[in-house]
């Protein structure tokens, strides 16, 4: 006989800077798994500015990267107890999302980034959370695949949709790209595909066209 009990959970989260409430625009960045959020915001510090705030949330679960001891890495979720752990991300990243909101007295820009795993997590909260996402970056990744699509489809009508991947990047195969790009059409999208010379890892001049918007 299997129950479940909810509990409060504390979990970390980084900031580029301490929020004003003033900033235009807020990027939720995802990290891919076995990282963690502390060393994945560095990648965006550099862009930080005072009207733009980086917000990185970190899997809620841990394990040693490599036997029982040495570097530990989070992920968002395993096949155990799969949607225990989803509906955990959601609760998550609902309240953070809506303490951090509760600073502003006008709304910014909400983009949303999310890498490698980070990705499907990215897409299955999104699609989900009662907000409205400006924008939604998939690095190294794509859609969960049991996104449902019409609540994708209606949720992300005015959302601007990226594929980002590196041409030597060995975890993304031709199919999965096709099946990614298929998607977008589904969802009523056009092809926006980013590639740049690389591995599965954040390419900072790609990065930076992205953020401002030159792409």
């Amino acid at each position: 006989m299997k129950k479940s009990l909810q509990f409060p959970y504390e979990a970390p989260y980084f900031l580029s800077h301490e929020p004003t409430g003033k900033e235009q625009e807020v990027w939720i960045v995802l990290h891919g798994y076995g990282q963690l959020a502390e060393f994945f915001i560095r990648k965006f510090i550099p862009f930080s500015s005072p009207n733009q705030l980086f917000i990185a949330p970190e899997g809620t679960n841990h394990a040693y990267l490599q036997e029982f001891q040495g570097r530990v890495g989070a992920n968002w979720m395993t096949s155990y107890n799969r949607e225990t752990a989803i509906a955990n991300n959601h609760r998550f990243l609902n309240q953070l999302i809506e303490e951090l909101l509760s600073k502003f007295t006008q709304l910014p820009r909400i983009h949303l980034l999310g890498f490698s795993q980070g990705a499907a997590t990215a897409t299955r909260w999104a699609s989900e959370w009662s907000g409205t996402i400006d924008s939604l970056v998939l690095w190294g990744g794509g859609f969960a695949h049991d996104i449902e699509l019409n609540l994708a489809k209606q949720k992300f009508v005015h959302t601007a949709v990226f594929l980002v991947y590196g041409t030597e990047d060995k975890l993304i195969t031709e199919e999965s790209k096709k099946r990614q790009e298929e998607l977008l059409l589904t969802l009523g999208k056009p092809s926006n595909v980013l590639t740049y010379a690389g591995g599965h890892e954040i390419n900072p001049s790609l990065l930076e066209k992205i953020l401002n918007k030159r792409v």
